[in-house]
């Protein structure tokens, strides 16, 4: 059922254009369509704020992003996967909001451009993801950053990312991030929670432009894998300290509320917090969502902690 009149008045103006525009359809795309589209709503995301420094860098073939807030020495670390169901998202789609997050959080935000499918299928995300991690850390006080003080992140399919990556951490057991933060991930590729049903079809990000993306992502493994679905994984005992965030209207509201639950049940650090009045992608939408800017300076808030 439709609820535009719950939605935030910015929001709500795009979900009826998109439901007036015939409800389109991920599918019916092509992946540079469907790249072009994400990149045709950066201006979406609020104002481009200036950042002390933001400089590129390519190690051992992986390239990064940085964003250093000042000139201080032993910052806390943000590692930040970006979404996009795994085909579409770069340095450009997620620029303005992690020049918020630098700044709000006075820290060091490292964004990943990872490969993306269908060119490059399972596990090439997740190992670019977890050799990030490394190599952050390797660099860490050559940035002017804290290697103790990492944490790592992600929005949708980088949510997912980051929840893998400290999985693999914890079993490699040489270290862990200080804590992990959550927004809105990906974390079942079955697709079998009530909110896919509910909120599938009408608010933008939609059940086919999640399957497809899991789809085109992992077409060589099997959606029960532990790394395609990590919802239903058994060891996340252990885990750092937790920050989940989820949106009202949006097809995997219950799945990250489920690892909430599934976290409290084992003994990990863990808070979730849901924004009202917003659908799937509203942290990029700072420009327009008020909800939007009010989850970047909670994450803002949790780094300087």
């Amino acid at each position: 059922m439709l609820h535009l009149n719950q939605l935030e008045p910015g929001i709500r103006k795009l979900v009826a254009q998109f439901i007036e525009a015939g409800r389109p359809s991920a599918r019916k795309q092509s992946i540079q369509e469907r790249r072009q589209g994400y990149l045709n709503s950066i201006d979406l995301a609020g104002d481009e704020v200036p950042v002390w420094d933001i400089f590129d860098q390519t190690i051992d073939g992986l390239p990064l992003r940085i964003y250093k807030s000042s000139n201080q020495m032993n910052l806390p670390i943000l590692i930040y996967y970006h979404g996009g169901c795994f085909v579409s998202g770069d340095f450009d789609t997620h620029d303005r909001q992690l020049r918020m997050l630098a700044n709000l959080g006075n820290c060091i935000v490292v964004a990943v451009d990872y490969r993306l499918a269908p060119e490059h299928v399972y596990p090439a995300a997740h190992d670019d993801a977890f050799k990030s991690a490394h190599i952050v850390r390797e660099h860490a006080k050559l940035w002017g950053g804290n290697p103790a003080d990492i944490t790592i992140a992600g929005d949708s399919a980088g949510g997912h990312l980051a929840l893998v990556t400290c999985l693999r951490l914890k079993k490699q057991g040489k270290w862990m991030p200080k804590r992990q933060i959550l927004i809105y991930p990906m974390l079942d590729a079955t697709a079998s929670s009530d909110s896919y049903k509910i909120f599938g079809d009408d608010y933008i990000i939609t059940r086919d432009a999640l399957l497809s993306g899991f789809e085109a992502y992992l077409s060589n493994v099997d959606p029960d894998h532990p790394e395609a679905s990590p919802l239903y994984r058994d060891d996340f005992a252990g885990l750092p300290e937790t920050h989940i965030l989820t949106a009202e209207f949006d097809a995997l509201v219950d799945e990250g509320e489920s690892l909430f639950r599934r976290l409290l049940e084992l003994g990990v650090e863990v808070q979730c917090r849901r924004y009202l009045g917003v659908n799937h992608g509203f942290f990029q939408l700072a420009g327009i969502s008020p909800a939007a800017r009010k989850a970047i300076k909670d994450v803002a808030t949790i780094l300087s902690n």
